[in-house]
């Protein structure tokens, strides 16, 4: 046997189960086709979510109160941090590992398979290799663009959907996520949620810089760009599954590094809630089918209700993996709280009812 367990994949899921694992005097194998890669995507959570173990070196910046906008401003009541990548990735230290540099071509419960022709034997095998795109899959995609900003007073966006990005009114609607990364520099990201197919990388371009021009901030024209691209679905929960692919990505966030780091100890040890964990992939699942078939003017208006919603219903939906009762609860007061007039649209959606389903928003999944 080559050690206790053999990880696949050294993103940041798989990285922060490697650290675990060794924090519990486990022999970690792990591989991963370019295991030195240096991350550049930039990574927040909720500071609620963060482990208690995590180096709070890594913490580039923490906003008390970020701001959500659907067609009117909501103060939401919750910290919120943004990592440092480059700390994380380095905190995270794989010390004691043997690390492979290889493709997986097969795996079992016990065996991986690698390109080479390798086979390795290990008490448990993970596959943190996350998810692939394909056509049909729904993904999330973002354009952002860093800027220095010393003394500004513009406030942490979480999610603004105001209309002032140049987009036709009938179009796929995107939102603005600002957030501070330290130092005076600030991250302005045009994103779209969630579609299938999602809106292109170029559109968002074009965007954000329309709704940067609208609001008097200035762009120079060399500052650091942010693409983002990734499925935001694929992934089933399971005792050998982690990160992305094991479910941990939320369907309609997006988010999914908080719960992976959140978890990493439990799945060191072996304790699992699989059918929890299960049930709340179903109920977000259900979620993401809803916000495809809203039409692109009702999208504000659906987080104006969500972000009125008391902070713990928030909390249970936006975090966790294994709270169904919760998830539920706060799915249903939305539900209660939305107009009329989505609600039959939002019920056949849920329920796989296609007849009713909005395509010009990105209803269909292949899935």
């Amino acid at each position: 046997m080559s050690a206790d367990i053999v990880i696949c994949g050294l993103g940041p899921a798989g990285r922060a189960l490697t650290h675990r694992c060794l924090a519990h005097g486990l022999s970690v194998t792990a591989i991963d086709p370019n295991p030195h890669r240096r991350w550049v995507a930039t990574y927040a959570a909720w500071t609620d979510e963060l482990p208690p173990w995590l180096d709070g070196a890594v913490v580039a910046a923490t906003v008390a109160e970020p701001l959500a906008y659907g067609g009117r401003a909501h103060a939401i009541p919750r910290s919120y941090t943004v990592l440092d990548t480059a700390g994380l990735q380095r905190s995270l230290d794989l010390s004691g590992t043997t690390v492979l540099t290889g493709r997986v071509t097969a795996l079992d419960r016990h065996t991986v398979t690698l390109d080479t022709g390798r086979t390795l034997r290990a008490g448990r095998v993970i596959d943190a290799r996350g998810v692939g795109r394909r056509p049909g899959r729904a993904e999330q995609t973002a354009y952002g663009l860093v800027l220095q900003r010393p003394g500004h007073d513009d406030p942490a966006l979480f999610m603004d959907w105001r209309d002032d990005n140049g987009a036709a009114p009938d179009a796929p609607r995107s939102f603005l996520y600002t957030i501070p990364l330290g130092g005076g520099a600030l991250l302005y990201e045009e994103t779209c949620l969630v579609g299938a197919p999602a809106i292109e990388l170029a559109e968002l371009a074009r965007r954000l810089r329309h709704r940067l021009r609208a609001r008097d901030i200035a762009v120079r024209g060399d500052e650091r760009v942010e693409r983002v691209r990734f499925p935001v679905v694929g992934g089933s929960p399971g005792a050998g599954r982690f990160g992305a692919a094991g479910a941990y990505l939320h369907p309609a966030t997006g988010y999914s590094v908080a719960a992976a780091l959140a978890a990493a100890d439990d799945i060191a040890e072996g304790r699992n809630s699989w059918a929890a964990a299960r049930a709340v992939h179903h109920l977000r699942r259900a979620g993401l089918r809803a916000l495809l078939a809203l039409p692109p003017a009702e999208l504000p208006g659906f987080f104006d209700v969500f972000f009125e919603l008391d902070i713990d219903l928030q909390r249970a939906y936006l975090s966790g993996r294994t709270d169904p009762i919760g998830t539920l609860a706060a799915m249903t007061r939305l539900f209660a709280a939305l107009p009329r007039s989505s609600r039959a649209r939002l019920a056949a959606a849920t329920l796989h009812l296609p007849a009713l389903s909005h395509r010009r928003s990105g209803s269909v999944i292949m899935e």
